[in-house]
């Protein structure tokens, strides 16, 4: 006797699943490790930038999976506290661009510099390669301060040899035409300008 309708359709949907399953199981993985700027606050999760750049990858032809790591709120605190979970993905490629809240915070920089050179220096020594993203802060910060916070980021790109893209928002921050009514977070538009800028520091980390 043939099943129901339901039935036949529910079968479908699994084989389907388990054909699927071999060729995501052999995805290699790139990390997005971040905040909210990263996690996509405010946008649908197929639109913020890893999901862009997961995308893109795929465009290209290249077997990578990307794993939004972005926490709303995480400071490179947080992002420390994290590098075990990172790991345990296995990736290939981690993309780091956590400082933001630690400046909004008014955090010390000298804690953002070995909090950043703590996390590169534990993924290289997995074997990862690293991108890692600057920010800046806006002037009612204080020149000094920004000027220390924007510096650090160049500081342990520096010592750690790693790639580096100084700017998250670069060409994004202060547009409001490509940020949501909070002029913090970019929208959709904002997030493909956002995977625009990563993708060239990208690319040379990935392998065929």
């Amino acid at each position: 006797m043939n099943p129901p309708r339901a039935v036949r359709h529910l079968l479908v949907v699994l084989l389907l699943l388990l054909g699927a399953a071999p060729a995501q199981a052999d995805d290699r993985v790139i990390v997005a490790l971040g905040d909210s700027l990263t996690a996509g606050l405010g946008v649908p999760a197929d639109e913020a930038y890893p999901a862009l750049l997961e995308a893109r990858l795929r465009r290209a032809g290249f077997g990578y999976r990307v794993v939004n790591a972005g926490v709303s709120g995480d400071t490179s605190a947080g992002g420390r506290r994290r590098i075990d979970w990172v790991l345990r993905s296995r990736p290939e490629v981690v993309i780091v661009a956590l400082g933001a809240n630690d400046g909004l915070r008014g955090l010390p920089v000298a804690a953002l510099r070995d909090n950043l050179t703590e996390i590169v220096t534990r993924l290289r020594g997995a074997g990862v390669r690293v991108l890692l993203v600057g920010m800046r802060l806006p002037p009612n910060y204080g020149d000094a301060y920004a000027a220390d916070f924007a510096a650090a980021f160049h500081d342990v790109a520096r010592q750690t040899s790693v790639a580096f893209l100084p700017f998250l928002l670069e060409g994004v921050a202060g547009q409001p035409s490509l940020n949501q009514p909070d002029g913090i977070h970019p929208n959709a538009a904002g997030q493909r300008a956002v995977a625009a800028l990563v993708w060239p520091l990208l690319q040379p980390l990935l392998r065929r």
